[in-house]
Protein backbone atom coordinates (compact mmCIF):
# COMPACT_ATOMS: atom_id res chain seq x y z
CA UNK A 1 0.00 0.00 0.00
CA UNK A 2 1.75 3.26 -1.24
CA UNK A 3 -1.33 5.94 -1.31
CA UNK A 4 -0.25 9.00 1.13
CA UNK A 5 -3.05 10.35 2.21
CA UNK A 6 -5.25 6.96 4.02
CA UNK A 7 -4.87 6.36 7.14
CA UNK A 8 -3.68 2.64 7.84
CA UNK A 9 -1.65 0.39 10.84
CA UNK A 10 0.72 -2.56 10.08
CA UNK A 11 1.57 -5.10 12.55
CA UNK A 12 4.73 -7.26 12.07
CA UNK A 13 7.39 -9.15 13.58
CA UNK A 14 11.15 -8.82 12.97
CA UNK A 15 14.42 -10.35 13.13
CA UNK A 16 13.21 -14.03 13.53
CA UNK A 17 9.98 -13.13 15.38
CA UNK A 18 12.32 -11.20 17.98
CA UNK A 19 10.75 -8.12 17.73
CA UNK A 20 6.65 -7.13 17.57
CA UNK A 21 6.65 -4.08 15.57
CA UNK A 22 3.38 -1.82 14.97
CA UNK A 23 3.03 1.62 13.02
CA UNK A 24 0.50 3.83 11.83
CA UNK A 25 -0.46 6.75 9.49
CA UNK A 26 -3.28 8.38 11.52
CA UNK A 27 -3.59 11.96 9.43
CA UNK A 28 -6.87 11.87 8.52
CA UNK A 29 -8.33 10.44 11.87
CA UNK A 30 -6.28 13.59 14.05
CA UNK A 31 -7.75 16.00 11.42
CA UNK A 32 -11.14 14.73 11.68
CA UNK A 33 -10.63 14.96 16.09
CA UNK A 34 -9.61 18.35 15.43
CA UNK A 35 -12.43 19.05 13.47
CA UNK A 36 -14.86 18.01 16.14
CA UNK A 37 -13.41 19.28 19.04
CA UNK A 38 -12.02 22.34 17.45
CA UNK A 39 -8.57 21.73 19.00
CA UNK A 40 -6.03 24.57 18.85
CA UNK A 41 -2.25 23.29 17.38
CA UNK A 42 -0.95 22.11 21.06
CA UNK A 43 -3.92 20.09 21.91
CA UNK A 44 -4.12 18.62 18.77
CA UNK A 45 -0.90 17.52 18.92
CA UNK A 46 -1.32 15.78 22.33
CA UNK A 47 -4.89 14.17 21.00
CA UNK A 48 -3.63 13.08 17.67
CA UNK A 49 -0.47 11.68 19.66
CA UNK A 50 -2.46 9.76 22.51
CA UNK A 51 -4.91 8.63 19.47
CA UNK A 52 -1.85 7.25 17.34
CA UNK A 53 -1.06 5.70 20.26
CA UNK A 54 -4.91 4.10 20.84
CA UNK A 55 -4.97 3.33 17.29
CA UNK A 56 -1.92 0.90 17.78
CA UNK A 57 -2.56 -0.87 21.04
CA UNK A 58 -5.91 -1.49 19.60
CA UNK A 59 -5.02 -3.74 16.97
CA UNK A 60 -3.08 -5.69 19.42
CA UNK A 61 -6.65 -7.22 20.58
CA UNK A 62 -9.06 -9.46 19.50
CA UNK A 63 -12.45 -9.96 17.93
CA UNK A 64 -14.52 -7.29 19.97
CA UNK A 65 -11.78 -6.44 22.43
CA UNK A 66 -11.82 -3.04 22.95
CA UNK A 67 -9.26 -0.60 25.27
CA UNK A 68 -9.80 3.31 26.83
CA UNK A 69 -6.30 5.26 27.41
CA UNK A 70 -6.93 8.19 29.54
CA UNK A 71 -4.12 10.31 30.21
CA UNK A 72 -4.52 12.87 32.94
CA UNK A 73 -1.44 15.43 33.73
CA UNK A 74 -1.73 18.75 35.85
CA UNK A 75 -1.28 20.75 32.59
CA UNK A 76 -4.12 23.43 30.88
CA UNK A 77 -5.75 20.40 28.73
CA UNK A 78 -6.98 18.43 31.69
CA UNK A 79 -7.88 14.71 30.81
CA UNK A 80 -7.22 13.14 27.37
CA UNK A 81 -9.31 10.09 26.23
CA UNK A 82 -9.20 7.91 23.41
CA UNK A 83 -11.11 4.49 22.99
CA UNK A 84 -10.26 2.11 19.93
CA UNK A 85 -10.97 -1.22 19.44
CA UNK A 86 -9.17 -4.45 16.82
CA UNK A 87 -10.96 -3.05 14.35
CA UNK A 88 -8.86 -0.06 13.70
CA UNK A 89 -12.19 2.65 14.95
CA UNK A 90 -10.65 5.33 17.21
CA UNK A 91 -12.54 8.31 18.81
CA UNK A 92 -10.99 10.81 21.41
CA UNK A 93 -11.50 14.10 23.38
CA UNK A 94 -9.93 16.13 25.20
CA UNK A 95 -11.59 18.26 28.72
CA UNK A 96 -9.75 21.81 27.11
CA UNK A 97 -9.56 21.71 23.06
CA UNK A 98 -8.24 25.57 23.63
CA UNK A 99 -5.28 24.65 25.17
CA UNK A 100 -2.24 25.87 23.37
CA UNK A 101 1.26 26.92 24.45
CA UNK A 102 3.80 29.40 22.94
CA UNK A 103 6.44 26.52 21.48
CA UNK A 104 9.15 24.94 23.55
CA UNK A 105 12.87 25.44 23.43
CA UNK A 106 13.33 23.34 20.76
CA UNK A 107 10.81 24.99 18.84
CA UNK A 108 7.94 22.30 18.76
CA UNK A 109 4.77 22.14 20.03
CA UNK A 110 4.58 22.53 23.93
CA UNK A 111 3.02 18.93 24.35
CA UNK A 112 4.46 18.70 27.30
CA UNK A 113 3.10 22.33 28.95
CA UNK A 114 -0.16 21.06 28.07
CA UNK A 115 -0.39 17.78 29.54
CA UNK A 116 1.75 18.67 32.21
CA UNK A 117 4.42 16.19 34.23
CA UNK A 118 2.25 15.26 36.79
CA UNK A 119 -0.82 13.03 37.21
CA UNK A 120 -1.37 9.19 35.34
CA UNK A 121 -1.73 7.44 32.32
CA UNK A 122 -4.61 5.05 33.03
CA UNK A 123 -5.13 1.88 30.22
CA UNK A 124 -8.66 0.15 30.76
CA UNK A 125 -8.82 -3.48 28.74
CA UNK A 126 -12.26 -4.64 28.08
CA UNK A 127 -11.44 -8.48 26.96
CA UNK A 128 -14.49 -10.01 27.47
CA UNK A 129 -13.98 -10.87 30.87
CA UNK A 130 -15.80 -10.10 34.02
CA UNK A 131 -13.25 -7.59 35.46
CA UNK A 132 -12.40 -5.51 32.93
CA UNK A 133 -7.75 -5.23 32.92
CA UNK A 134 -6.52 -1.79 34.52
CA UNK A 135 -2.93 -0.25 34.22
CA UNK A 136 -1.61 2.70 35.72
CA UNK A 137 1.91 4.38 35.53
CA UNK A 138 2.79 7.67 36.59
CA UNK A 139 3.23 10.42 33.95
CA UNK A 140 7.21 10.46 33.27
CA UNK A 141 7.92 13.55 30.69
CA UNK A 142 4.31 14.37 29.04
CA UNK A 143 5.44 14.34 25.43
CA UNK A 144 2.90 11.41 25.35
CA UNK A 145 5.49 9.06 23.43
CA UNK A 146 8.10 8.78 26.28
CA UNK A 147 5.25 7.94 29.18
CA UNK A 148 3.40 5.15 26.79
CA UNK A 149 6.80 3.79 26.69
CA UNK A 150 7.25 3.20 30.41
CA UNK A 151 3.48 2.08 30.73
CA UNK A 152 4.66 -0.60 28.22
CA UNK A 153 7.85 -1.80 30.31
CA UNK A 154 6.20 -1.17 33.70
CA UNK A 155 2.42 -2.25 33.77
CA UNK A 156 2.49 -4.93 30.54
CA UNK A 157 6.60 -6.01 31.40
CA UNK A 158 7.08 -5.43 27.83
CA UNK A 159 10.19 -3.64 26.99
CA UNK A 160 8.95 -1.59 24.10
CA UNK A 161 9.77 2.12 22.27
CA UNK A 162 6.77 4.38 21.47
CA UNK A 163 7.48 7.21 18.94
CA UNK A 164 4.24 9.31 18.21
CA UNK A 165 4.21 12.98 16.48
CA UNK A 166 1.80 15.15 14.38
CA UNK A 167 3.13 17.99 12.29
CA UNK A 168 0.68 21.00 12.62
CA UNK A 169 0.41 24.07 9.87
CA UNK A 170 1.67 27.57 10.58
CA UNK A 171 -2.77 27.62 9.79
CA UNK A 172 -3.04 25.32 13.08
CA UNK A 173 -4.11 22.55 9.93
CA UNK A 174 -2.71 18.89 11.09
CA UNK A 175 0.12 18.10 8.17
CA UNK A 176 0.79 14.87 9.07
CA UNK A 177 0.41 12.53 12.21
CA UNK A 178 1.36 8.70 13.22
CA UNK A 179 3.96 6.57 14.95
CA UNK A 180 5.46 3.01 15.65
CA UNK A 181 5.26 0.88 18.48
CA UNK A 182 8.32 -1.41 18.79
CA UNK A 183 8.28 -4.25 21.55
CA UNK A 184 11.16 -6.15 22.34
CA UNK A 185 10.67 -9.85 22.89
CA UNK A 186 12.54 -12.96 24.90
CA UNK A 187 15.32 -14.41 23.18
CA UNK A 188 16.90 -10.73 21.80
CA UNK A 189 20.64 -10.89 22.06
CA UNK A 190 22.58 -7.51 23.73
CA UNK A 191 24.32 -7.11 19.92
CA UNK A 192 20.71 -7.19 18.82
CA UNK A 193 19.85 -4.84 21.91
CA UNK A 194 22.88 -2.89 20.59
CA UNK A 195 21.79 -2.30 16.95
CA UNK A 196 18.03 -1.83 17.67
CA UNK A 197 18.89 0.98 20.48
CA UNK A 198 21.22 2.60 17.75
CA UNK A 199 18.67 2.29 14.64
CA UNK A 200 16.05 4.41 17.45
CA UNK A 201 19.05 6.77 18.76
CA UNK A 202 19.64 8.05 14.85
CA UNK A 203 15.80 7.80 13.58
CA UNK A 204 14.55 11.02 12.38
CA UNK A 205 11.38 11.79 13.89
CA UNK A 206 8.24 10.12 12.62
CA UNK A 207 6.50 13.10 11.25
CA UNK A 208 9.91 14.25 9.45
CA UNK A 209 9.50 11.17 7.61
CA UNK A 210 6.09 11.22 7.21
CA UNK A 211 6.50 14.36 5.69
CA UNK A 212 9.16 12.81 3.16
CA UNK A 213 6.01 10.52 2.08
CA UNK A 214 7.15 7.80 4.42
CA UNK A 215 4.69 4.87 4.57
CA UNK A 216 3.97 2.85 7.94
CA UNK A 217 6.38 -0.17 6.61
CA UNK A 218 9.13 2.02 5.62
CA UNK A 219 9.23 3.81 8.85
CA UNK A 220 9.25 0.59 10.12
CA UNK A 221 12.24 -0.19 8.45
CA UNK A 222 14.40 2.38 9.25
CA UNK A 223 14.31 0.65 12.98
CA UNK A 224 14.72 -2.82 11.49
CA UNK A 225 15.84 -2.79 8.13
CA UNK A 226 14.36 -5.49 5.41
CA UNK A 227 14.02 -8.09 7.97
CA UNK A 228 10.42 -7.39 8.77
CA UNK A 229 7.10 -9.63 8.15
CA UNK A 230 3.61 -7.55 7.89
CA UNK A 231 1.28 -9.81 9.16
CA UNK A 232 -1.56 -7.82 9.02
CA UNK A 233 -2.74 -4.40 7.75
CA UNK A 234 -6.00 -2.87 8.45
CA UNK A 235 -7.51 0.44 7.82
CA UNK A 236 -7.43 2.93 10.56
CA UNK A 237 -10.32 5.84 10.66
CA UNK A 238 -12.61 7.77 13.25
CA UNK A 239 -16.33 5.94 14.53
CA UNK A 240 -17.90 6.77 17.91
CA UNK A 241 -20.92 4.12 18.25
CA UNK A 242 -23.39 6.92 19.55
CA UNK A 243 -26.70 7.45 18.07
CA UNK A 244 -30.22 9.40 18.67
CA UNK A 245 -31.47 5.65 19.73
CA UNK A 246 -28.76 4.84 22.42
CA UNK A 247 -29.29 8.40 23.87
CA UNK A 248 -33.00 8.05 24.13
CA UNK A 249 -32.58 4.46 25.78
CA UNK A 250 -29.93 6.29 28.53
CA UNK A 251 -33.02 9.03 28.73
CA UNK A 252 -35.58 6.32 29.30
CA UNK A 253 -33.08 4.63 32.03
CA UNK A 254 -33.39 8.03 33.96
CA UNK A 255 -36.81 7.14 35.34
CA UNK A 256 -40.04 8.64 35.52
CA UNK A 257 -39.08 10.89 38.02
CA UNK A 258 -36.02 12.75 36.40
CA UNK A 259 -37.95 12.58 32.85
CA UNK A 260 -41.01 14.58 34.59
CA UNK A 261 -38.92 17.28 35.56
CA UNK A 262 -37.11 17.75 32.45
CA UNK A 263 -40.05 18.28 30.54
CA UNK A 264 -41.74 20.51 33.49
CA UNK A 265 -38.67 22.62 34.30
CA UNK A 266 -37.06 22.91 30.72
CA UNK A 267 -39.02 21.49 27.95
CA UNK A 268 -36.66 19.59 25.80
CA UNK A 269 -33.36 17.84 26.60
CA UNK A 270 -29.89 18.16 24.76
CA UNK A 271 -27.34 15.61 25.03
CA UNK A 272 -23.98 15.92 23.53
CA UNK A 273 -21.86 12.98 23.35
CA UNK A 274 -17.72 13.80 24.31
CA UNK A 275 -16.19 11.58 21.63
CA UNK A 276 -17.73 13.51 18.50
CA UNK A 277 -19.58 16.28 19.84
CA UNK A 278 -22.64 15.55 17.93
CA UNK A 279 -26.01 16.67 19.90
CA UNK A 280 -29.11 15.13 20.57
CA UNK A 281 -31.68 17.46 20.90
CA UNK A 282 -35.35 15.67 22.35
CA UNK A 283 -38.35 18.12 22.12
CA UNK A 284 -40.89 17.97 24.75
CA UNK A 285 -43.35 15.56 22.75
CA UNK A 286 -39.83 13.34 22.54
CA UNK A 287 -39.68 13.29 26.38
CA UNK A 288 -43.50 12.60 26.65
CA UNK A 289 -43.03 9.48 24.57
CA UNK A 290 -40.44 8.55 26.38
CA UNK A 291 -41.91 8.95 29.85
CA UNK A 292 -44.85 6.86 28.58
CA UNK A 293 -41.65 4.19 27.59
CA UNK A 294 -39.92 4.27 31.38
CA UNK A 295 -43.88 4.29 32.57
CA UNK A 296 -44.29 0.97 30.78
CA UNK A 297 -40.89 0.18 31.54
CA UNK A 298 -41.89 0.54 35.28
CA UNK A 299 -45.09 -1.56 35.37
CA UNK A 300 -43.98 -4.61 33.98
Amino acid sequence: MSDTTKDYLVRGTAWGGKIRVFAARTTELTRELQRRHGTLPTASAALGRTAAVGAMMGIMLKGEEKLTLQVKGDGPIGAIVVDANARGEVRGYVDNPQAHLPPNAQGKLDVAGVVGTTGYVHVTKDLGLKEPYRGSVPIISGELGEDFTYYFASSEQTPSAVGVGVLVDVDGSVLHAGGFIIQLLPGLSDAEITRLEHALGHLPHVTALLDQGETPEEILRWVVGDELTVHETLPVGFACPCSEERVEQTLVSLGEAELRQLIEEDGEAEVQCHFCNEAYVFDRTKLERLLQEATSESGK
